[in-house]
């Protein structure tokens, strides 16, 4: 059996997080082995302590259930302040998983977001500016200097974290972007934040903050193809401007070359 400061605590904080009002079964099913008498006793007491003036709030009955509201008295001023307040944040699907290379990848260029994405995310950052949940981070010191972008203190607040140190992980990431959703989240398709970010350097590495290099895969070692010239591709208009060619390649050995083209002959008609 519970103590009577505890049993009230928790009666308070039931009626607290329920989003429609609680009925007395309803406690009493969540608090099993409390006897209805003392509950109800311990509810009563509840509702006294908010009237008083002390309390900007009550606690009051809406259809045979309990619920907390502000008081009567304070509706004009209450009112005033609720006006002034900025709408509800909603986020698409494509600026939420936007928001978490953002979040677990910063400081992040835009065409490195695009790359971890596989579609143009420009239109989504500015929304994601418009709402102040990004911002930029500078500029990243290589050839075209692309703008960095980075989160900001609302995107804090909007999720409750302290830092970008109390992240979620990846995995918890995409639970809650799928209860936040619904509908809108496909199930065989995973996140794109979720999805094997990009090889970074190890420069890039140390400039992200929180678990942004948790993320991060070790690069894979270059292949020689990766270095040369795609097939098909001109030579000499890969060659910097004042410079020969690069040599054709050297011929392949009498053993493994091909016939020459002059000594096949054509089959006839």
């Amino acid at each position: 059996m519970l103590n009577d400061e505890i049993l009230k605590a928790l009666i308070e904080g039931i009626i607290y997080v329920a989003p429609e009002p609680v009925t007395l079964d309803a406690i009493l099913k969540t608090l099993d082995g409390e006897e209805r008498e003392r509950v109800k006793a311990k509810l009563d007491e509840l509702v006294a302590d908010y009237e008083q003036n002390q309390h900007g709030i009550q606690i009051r009955q809406v259809a045979n259930g309990y619920k907390f509201s502000t008081k009567t008295e304070h509706h004009e001023i209450l009112r005033k302040y609720v006006k002034s307040l900025k709408p509800p944040i909603r986020l698409s699907k494509p600026a939420l998983e936007t928001l978490a290379v953002v979040a677990y990848r910063q400081p992040v260029t835009l065409p490195e977001i695009e790359e971890i994405r596989g579609v143009d995310a420009g239109g989504v950052i500015h929304t994601l500016m418009d709402k102040k949940l990004v911002v930029t981070a500078g500029r990243k010191s290589v050839v075209g200097r692309p703008i960095l972008y980075r989160t900001s203190r609302d995107f804090l607040v909007h999720f409750g974290l302290k830092d970008v140190g109390e992240l979620p992980s990846l995995k918890e990431f995409e639970e809650l972007a799928k209860r936040a959703l619904g509908s809108e989240w496909i199930a065989d398709e995973a996140p794109a934040a979720g999805a094997e970010p990009a090889p970074v350097s190890s420069e890039e590495a140390g400039g992200g903050v929180g678990e942004a290099a948790a993320v991060s895969s070790p690069p894979e070692p270059a292949t020689p193809a990766a270095q040369e010239t795609t097939p098909g591709e001109n030579p000499e208009a890969a060659a910097p401007a004042g410079e020969p060619p690069a040599p054709a390649p050297a011929a392949p050995s009498e053993e493994n070359a091909a016939p020459p083209p002059e000594e096949t002959l054509p089959t006839s008609g």
